[in-house]
C-alpha cells in the first residue's frame, strides 16, 4: 500500500471532491481482539481495531513519578488503662441478693525462685522422656546392627561350611578318579602317610616274627594300591589321547586359516582379494583332505580321490610320504577284494592324521610356516634344548624344574615325579596354589616385581614349612588351603624378606592397613623381622637373589 491515497469522496448531488489520505504506518502490533468465522464458507473474520495512536496526555510541564503505596508500620503494646467501677452495696432501702456471689480465698502464694525451680523440675521430667526414648531407638538399632552382624556371620560361616565340604568333595573326586599328575601326586602322598602310621603301629605292637609277617602284609597291600594307581594312570593316558584328537581338529581350523585368500580394504571401501601361489596350494590340499574325510562316497569316486593324494604327496619324497603312499595302496587293494566299510575306517583315519601331518610341515605348505607356534629352524632350538641325564632325552628348557638356588640343569620334571612317586611322595598341589595365587597378586601391582617368578615350588615349600611353621602368623591357622602369602610392606614388591603369611580374612585387613607401627604390637613387629631375617640369611646363598638383596639393603638404610 502507497504512503499517500488520493480518495474520490461525493460532496453533493452532481459534485465530487479528491482528497489525499496520508497513511500512517503502525509502529507497533494491534492486539488481536477476536473474530469469528463463517461456517459455510470458512472465512475468518477478525474484529478491527483502532487505527490511530493512542491518546497522549497532554504535558504539564511538571514532572510525575508513579508510586506505591505508603503503609504506616503497625506495632502493638499492651496496656493498662483506667477503669471505674462501682460496687452497688446493701442499704437501706436497698436489697442485693447474694446468692450467685463466690467465697474467693487467697492461695498459698509462691516466689520467683519457687517458680523456676517449677519449671526446671518440669524440663528435667521432659528431659528423662526425651532420653527414654533416644535410648530405646538407639537400643533397637544396637540390636538390628547386631542381629544383622550375627546373620551375616552365620551366612559366612554357612559359606565356608559349604566351601569346605565342596573342597573335601573335589579331593575325593580327584582321589577316587585320578586324572591329572596333582592327583596322583596327592594320592602318592596320602599312600606315604598311611605307609608311615601302619608301620609305626607295628614297630608299636608288634616283635619277632609278627612283626615281620605283618610288613609283609603291609608291603603287599602297597603293592596293590600302586598297581590301582596304575590303572587309573592308563585311564588318564586314553583321555590324554581324546585330547590329542581335539588338538589334531585345531591344527585342521589352522590350515582351514591357511587355505584363505589375502584380502584388504581398498581406498573406496571395497574389499580387495588375491591368491598366491601358497594360498592355491593351501586351498588345494584342503579339498583333498575334505575329500578324504567324506564318508559313504562311492568305491569310484573314493579311488579318485586316493590316486589324487597319491600323485600329490609324490612330489616330496620322504619317510611320510612313502608311509602314506603304502597305506593308500593297501586301501586299494583292499576295496578291490570287496572288504567291508567297517574295516576300513582305521585305515583310512591313519591315512587323514598322516595327511595332517603332511600339511604341517612348510616344505610342503609354505603358508602355514607364519601360523606355527613352534619355529621350524632347528638352530633355533638349539639354545633351550637340554639333556637329562636320568631318561637320557633331549628336552626344551621348560620341561626342567630349575630352583633359585641351581648352578646346573638337572633331570627333567617326569624324572623328578618319577623318583618323587617312588621315595618321599611329596604333595606340591597347595604349594602350588599359594605361589599362583601370589604371583597373580603381584601382577596386579604393576610395579614390574621380579623376585616371585624366580621363586620356584621347593623355595617356596622350605619358606612356608621352616620359616613360617606352616600356619598363618596371626590366628596359627594350619590349613594350607586358607593360607596366602602377600607383601608385610605393600608400598615394596614381595619378596621372601617382605612377606608375611595370612589368612585370606586376615589377608585383606592387612592390605588395608597404613601404619604397620601402629597397627601391630613391637613384640609381634619384632617376631616377623626375625622370620625376615632368616629368609634373607637362606637366600642369600642364591646367585639370583644376590642383586635383590643388595638393593633391598641399601633402600633399608636410605630409610
Amino acid at each position: 500500500m502507497p504512503d499517500v491515497l488520493t480518495v474520490r469522496v461525493q460532496t453533493d448531488s452532481d459534485s465530487f471532491q479528491e482528497v489525499v489520505v496520508k497513511i500512517e504506518r503502525r509502529t507497533y502490533n494491534k492486539p488481536f481482539l477476536g473474530g469469528f468465522r463463517n461456517m459455510s464458507r470458512g472465512v475468518e473474520f477478525h474484529n478491527a481495531g483502532s487505527q490511530t495512536n493512542p491518546k497522549r496526555r497532554p504535558d504539564k510541564g511538571i514532572q510525575l513519578f508513579c508510586k506505591e503505596t505508603q503503609t504506616v508500620v503497625e506495632k502493638n503494646k499492651q496496656q493498662q488503662t483506667r477503669n471505674t467501677t462501682s460496687t452497688q452495696m446493701t442499704k437501706i432501702g436497698l436489697y442485693v441478693s447474694n446468692m450467685t456471689d463466690k467465697l474467693i480465698t487467697p492461695g498459698k502464694y509462691f516466689t520467683a525462685e519457687e517458680y523456676h525451680k517449677r519449671r526446671l523440675e518440669a524440663v528435667i521430667v521432659l528431659q528423662k522422656y526425651f532420653r527414654r526414648w533416644h535410648a530405646i531407638n538407639l537400643v533397637q538399632n544396637l540390636m538390628e546392627q547386631r542381629r544383622l552382624r550375627l546373620a551375616q556371620e552365620a551366612q559366612e560361616e554357612l559359606q565356608k561350611k559349604r566351601e569346605e565340604e565342596e573342597k573335601l568333595r573335589r579331593e575325593y573326586e580327584k582321589k577316587l578318579n585320578p586324572k591329572t599328575r596333582e592327583d596322583f601326586e596327592l594320592l602318592y602322598h596320602d599312600l606315604e602317610l598311611w605307609m608311615r602310621e601302619e608301620t609305626e603301629r607295628i614297630n608299636r605292637t608288634l616283635t619277632g616274627a609278627e612283626r615281620k609277617a605283618a610288613l609283609c602284609a603291609l608291603l603287599e597291600e602297597e603293592t596293590e594300591l600302586i598297581a590301582c594307581f596304575g590303572m587309573h594312570k592308563l585311564n588318564a593316558n586314553v583321555e590324554s589321547q581324546q585330547k590329542a584328537i581335539l588338538k589334531l581338529l585345531e591344527l585342521y581350523k589352522l590350515f582351514l586359516k591357511c587355505a584363505q585368500s589375502r584380502r584388504w580394504k581398498a581406498f573406496d571401501g571395497k574389499i580387495t582379494e588375491m591368491d598366491t601361489p601358497n594360498t592355491l596350494r593351501g586351498k588345494e590340499l584342503l579339498e583333498i583332505y575334505r575329500s578324504i574325510s567324506t564318508n559313504d562316497i562311492p568305491k569310484d569316486e573314493r579311488t579318485s580321490v586316493l590316486l589324487a593324494l597319491k600323485c600329490t604327496v609324490k612330489e616330496h619324497e620322504c619317510k611320510l610320504t612313502q608311509e602314506i603312499v603304502t597305506l593308500i595302496d593297501r586301501e586299494v587293494d583292499l576295496m578291490s577284494r570287496e572288504v567291508k566299510e567297517c574295516n576300513l575306517e582305521g585305515l583310512r583315519k591313519r591315512i587323514c592324521t598322516l595327511f595332517l601331518q603332511y600339511i604341517k610341515i612348510p616344505e610342503f605348505n609354505p603358508e602355514i610356516a607364519g601360523l606355527l607356534k613352534v619355529p621350524q629352524d632347528p638352530l633355533k632350538l638349539y639354545k633351550n634344548v637340554y639333556f637329562c641325564h636320568s631318561c637320557e632325552n633331549y628336552l626344551p628348557s621348560t620341561k626342567f624344574p630349575i630352583p633359585a638356588n641351581s648352578r646346573t640343569i638337572g633331570r627333567c620334571r617326569s624324572c623328578y615325579q618319577l623318583d618323587n612317586e617312588a621315595r618321599k611322595r611329596e604333595a606340591y598341589f597347595k604349594y602350588r596354589l599359594i605361589l599362583e595365587t601370589l604371583r597373580k597378586s603381584e601382577v596386579d601391582y604393576q610395579d614390574d616385581t621380579k623376585i616371585v617368578f624366580l621363586v620356584q615350588l621347593p623355595d617356596m615349600q622350605y619358606l612356608i614349612e621352616n620359616i613360617w611353621n606352616s600356619q598363618s602368623a596371626l590366628s596359627a591357622c594350619s590349613d594350607l588351603y586358607e593360607l596366602v602369602m602377600i607383601r608385610w610392606d605393600k608400598q615394596h614388591e614381595w619378596s621372601p624378606w617382605n612377606t608375611i603369611l595370612l589368612t585370606k580374612e586376615e589377608a585383606d585387613a592387612h592390605l588395608k592397613l597404613c601404619n604397620l607401627q601402629k597397627a601391630y604390637e613391637a613384640p609381634f613387629i619384632y617376631k616377623i623381622k626375625q622370620k625376615h631375617i632368616w629368609a634373607k640369611n637362606y637366600f642369600a646363598q642364591f646367585p639370583a637373589m644376590s642383586s635383590f638383596l643388595h638393593r633391598s639393603n641399601d633402600q633399608a638404610n636410605a630409610n
